[in-house]
């Protein structure tokens, strides 16, 4: 067994590392691999030498960091010591915790934003898919109407000729046929207009994708700042709480940049929510030239607004029905006298029947009801939804820049309650460490041991 060395070389002069007969020194014990005695030593061999003193000094004040206290008075100052850093443990700890629930908050502010917008670009689309439909049934009956005018009632002109009161009756459904072509054309209130729903729905779909984007990176961001933080603070890590530091301060840039975005959309569009109708006509009016009285009763859809299109639906209506009446007076009289006209006749009947089908689907598609619930819905998608997420997502950067701030404040002292890391590669220097510290008349003795774990490393 190894037995202590006994050192009398004045460890205890002027103070040293403990008073005479206070035996091993524990924190002492620390700094060397072996079990020490300190005893006192006659005064003529105490240190003369004032750098063998120094070096004495500096072995005092890494070995032993403070003096030798009372138990209570050490436990007490212990405690106090783990207090204060509970304290400033729990402290980060709650502008984190309030950082997570923003960030929950975020999260469902990003997601109702998401579905508002989406509401909007889905209204904006079926009311594409109406206005595209009117267009069509609208150009596809004229041109059919005018194909039956070109063929079908010229070869019924041509066999009816000898008979000329029925070539009347021919030329009398030739023009109710083009009455009906040329007030159908002004049902296509929407074609040649710049402004396209269409291509509105994609720019504000592009737009709300990368919106959204941005905010899920920006609260994952948060979220790993939190997390990581939360572990530095719990692993006494400095260097991993100086990078959070740094981290924390850009996302709290971040975080009051997209609040002011926030708050200053989100005063827009509830000011626009307030009373949408006018604003959203003149605008539309703006970019579309179209008469105010089409805008108003789509927009309005009231008793207050009648329909701008009746007097056109009311004409073709009459029209179809006198082509109709005459198309069966001409096959009462004319197929028993010319059998040359019953198939023209029939055409001219089926291309009837397909205008008149077409007629009553122009006029479903050209009511009120149709497009003034897409405009309903995309109203309800941006003011409601989107509205209250904004509100969430300002409510997440609130939160987020508040905890932020705090935690800026607080991390500095934390990390100075750090324990601070030892580095024993200064008394790890050699093989001989009692070398120095011994005068020059005093033996060394035998050669130390080097310290477990402060082995030499190759270089």
């Amino acid at each position: 067994m190894t037995q202590p060395h006994r050192i009398r070389a004045g460890l205890v002069a002027g103070g040293g590392l403990g008073g005479p007969g206070l035996g091993p020194e524990p924190h002492f014990h620390r700094c060397l691999p072996h079990p020490l005695l300190l005893l006192p030593a006659p005064r003529a061999s105490r240190v003369q030498d004032p750098l063998a003193r120094r070096r004495l000094r500096h072995l005092e004040l890494h070995c032993r960091p403070s003096r030798r206290l009372p138990a209570s008075a050490r436990s007490r100052k212990d405690s106090s010591i783990r207090w204060m850093e509970k304290v400033r443990f729990w402290r980060g700890s709650e502008s984190r915790a309030a950082i997570c629930i923003g960030i929950g908050i975020g999260f469902y502010g990003n997601s109702e934003t998401s579905d508002g917008v989406s509401q909007l670009s889905s209204a904006l689309l079926h009311a594409n898919h109406t206005l595209s439909a009117i267009d069509h049934l609208v150009l596809e009956t004229v041109e059919r109407l005018g194909e039956a005018v070109r063929t079908e009632l010229t070869t019924l002109e041509e066999v009816l000729e000898p008979r000329t009161e029925l070539v009347a009756a021919a030329r009398g459904a030739r023009r109710q046929a083009e009455a009906v072509a040329q007030q159908l054309q002004g049902l296509a209130f929407w074609q040649g207009v710049p402004l396209s729903p269409l291509q509105v729905a994609e720019d504000v779909s592009f737009v709300e994708e990368y919106r959204w984007l941005a905010y899920v990176l920006l609260l994952l961001l948060e979220l790993l700042v939190c997390l990581f933080t939360l572990l530095g603070l719990a692993k006494q890590s400095k260097w991993l709480v100086i990078v959070m530091t740094v981290m924390s301060l850009l996302v709290l840039v971040l975080s009051w940049g997209s609040m002011g975005l926030e708050a200053a959309t989100a005063v827009g569009l509830s000011d626009f929510c307030s009373n949408p109708d006018p604003y959203v006509l003149n605008l539309t009016q703006e970019e579309t030239g179209l008469s105010s009285d089409i805008l108003s009763y789509y927009f309005l859809c009231n008793q207050a607004v009648s329909n701008p299109f009746q007097q056109r639906l009311t004409l073709s209506q009459r029209a179809l029905a006198n082509i109709h009446s005459q198309l069966l007076g001409l096959e009462r009289e004319a197929v028993p006298q010319f059998p040359s006209a019953q198939k023209p006749l029939l055409s001219l009947e089926e291309t009837l029947n397909v205008t008149e089908g077409n007629f009553h689907q122009l006029v479903a598609l050209l009511h009120c009801r149709g497009l003034h619930k897409d405009y309903g819905a995309a109203l309800r998608g941006l003011c409601e939804d989107a509205l209250e997420g904004l509100l969430f997502l300002l409510l997440f950067s609130l939160l987020s820049a508040g905890a932020l701030a705090t935690a800026l404040c607080s991390l500095p002292r934390a990390w100075a309650l750090f324990p601070p890391s030892r580095n024993p590669s200064a008394l790890c220097s050699g093989s001989r460490l009692s070398e120095p510290l011994l005068p020059a008349g005093l033996d060394p003795g035998s050669p130390l041991r080097s310290f477990p774990g402060c082995r030499r490393r190759p270089h």
